[in-house]
């Protein structure tokens, strides 16, 4: 091979490492210009804190389980009570301190027995916040727990303070805190999904 011949071969390698490379290049920067946009699109941290509705898929919440997510910066648990659970909620209204929910807060749909879309009545959302000073309560489904009472309904225990709460999130007589936990606006999408943060539709 002639000199000539070899240095056009090298030229031809070097265009085509530093095609590859300008290309390479090229193309994390264009990524790079475009990601502030993608990332525009969707929901900022700053806006789901304050209140962006949060989708939960509830046919994935086992019966006598529950889920957390976070709304307003704040917890909310979407609960999954069971036939039992449900059975147990007129027979402690006795132990209650507003067994009604006329003191506590709720959408107007959910001033029922259940706390609940009376649609899905298993199915309990609401936040996770005591009342009292803001703790947030345990999840505390077992009946007649030793150190809850032999009355025990099981429901929502505030290691804080003491408050306990019935599977209705109803709270109970002569504890700190002074009302019944808040259940916040939801909607349903499906039988499957639904919405927290954003109110049922005519109400």
């Amino acid at each position: 091979m002639s000199q000539s011949a070899a240095l056009e071969q090298v030229d031809e390698r070097k265009r085509r490492f530093l095609l590859a490379a300008s290309s390479t290049v090229g193309g994390i920067a264009t990524v790079a210009i475009a990601w502030p946009f993608i990332a525009s699109m969707k929901p900022s941290q700053r806006a789901q804190a304050a209140g962006a509705p949060v989708e939960v898929d509830v046919s994935k919440i086992e019966p006598g389980s529950y889920v957390t997510v976070e709304w307003q910066g704040k917890p909310v648990w979407v609960v999954n009570r069971t036939k039992e659970m449900m059975e147990k909620l007129p027979s402690v209204a006795a132990l209650l301190a507003d067994p009604g929910s006329e003191s506590s807060k709720q959408p107007e749909y959910a001033k029922n027995l259940t706390r609940s879309d009376p649609k899905y009545p298993n199915v309990l959302v609401v936040l996770g916040v005591c009342t009292h000073l803001g703790c947030s309560p345990t999840y505390r489904k077992e009946v007649g727990a030793a150190d809850l009472g032999a009355d025990w309904p099981g429901g929502f225990f505030c290691p804080c303070h003491g408050s306990k709460f019935d599977m209705a999130a109803r709270v109970f007589k002569g504890v700190p805190a002074p009302s019944n936990l808040e259940v916040p606006p939801y909607t349903y999408l499906s039988d499957a999904r639904l919405l927290v943060g954003e109110k049922r539709k005519g109400s």
